[in-house]
This record gives structure tokens, C-alpha cells and sequence, in this order.
């Protein structure tokens, strides 16, 4: 099968430079009292659950560590078990919300490898369906969702995952 590439134009702000937050994206959303501003969808006791401002996919989550360390090497046991049990949660809240064929789950260590907060550490867990270019056969429609109307639409859903 060739290599197929995702089209996501909605991307091209960011992969432009442009960012909105000072700092990084992952220590902000980590802060308590930071919550649908910074689209948090869960906090657990080592790691958090966010949407994407920029995703390949609706759907499209964030999942890192409070701690800012670089690599999943840095983790202890209950920190690495946590981000590991918030992406089964997340993986089963995604499907129940929006059916996706499959997902690209991934943590791109380092610059060179993608990541684009490389000091951070992050797992992306990414809807993938067969026509992708974003199109949502449950709700019949192209387009990626803003993040706000995301952010409720899978916070309602999630509530069933815990």
C-alpha cells in the first residue's frame, strides 16, 4: 500500500510558527484552575488528557505528564502506568463518540523526531478513519470542530470512562 499522507490545512497556522501561549502548552494546562481555556479534557494524579489546538483529526488528544520531563524514561511506574491508562480511557471515549476505523497513537521524543514542545513529553492519540481529510461519518460532516465545541462534546463522553 503507498504512503498516505493526512491533509490538514487547518494545521498550517501552527506548523507557520504561530502559537498563541508563552511557554509550554502542557506545564500551563497542568496549573490547577487551568481547564477549558487550555482544553483539558482530564486531569488525573501524574497526567492529563487535552485536545489538540491544532489537530490532524477531530478528536485529536494530548496526553502528558504534569511533570516537564522529556522522555518517558523520566517517568516513574505510577506516572507511566497513569499516561498509559488515560490513553485506554481515551481511546474508549473516542470510539464510543466518534466511531473512527483506527487511531496513530505516538510520542515523537525530541525536535528532530516532530515533537513540537520536545522538552515535554506527550502521547497523541489520533482518530483515523478511511477517507480521513477529516470527514466525521457520525455526524456527516467535514471539518474539524472548534475546540470548544469539542472539548464538551467528548467531556459529556468521557464522564463514562472513568
Amino acid at each position: 500500500m503507498p504512503e498516505q499522507r493526512l491533509w490538514a490545512p487547518w494545521r498550517m497556522r501552527y506548523v507557520q510558527g504561530e502559537r498563541d501561549d508563552e511557554g509550554c502548552i502542557f506545564c500551563l494546562a497542568a496549573r490547577a484552575g487551568e481547564g477549558e481555556e487550555r482544553h483539558v479534557l482530564r486531569r488525573g494524579e501524574h497526567c492529563l488528557v487535552m485536545l489538540n489546538a491544532f489537530p490532524y483529526n477531530s478528536g485529536h488528544l494530548m496526553i502528558a505528564p504534569h511533570r516537564h520531563v522529556p522522555s518517558i524514561e523520566r517517568l516513574d511506574g505510577d506516572g507511566l502506568l497513569e499516561l498509559m491508562t488515560l490513553a485506554q480511557r481515551a481511546l474508549a471515549a473516542l470510539r464510543d463518540a466518534y466511531q473512527p476505523h483506527g487511531f496513530n497513537l505516538g510520542i515523537n521524543e525530541g525536535e528532530i523526531a516532530g515533537a513540537g514542545f520536545a522538552d515535554h513529553v506527550h502521547l497523541h492519540v489520533v482518530p483515523r478513519w478511511a477517507a480521513d481529510s477529516n470527514f466525521n461519518r457520525r455526524h456527516g460532516s467535514l471539518g474539524h470542530k472548534p475546540p470548544g465545541a469539542r472539548l464538551r462534546e467528548l467531556t459529556n463522553v468521557a464522564r463514562n470512562y472513568n
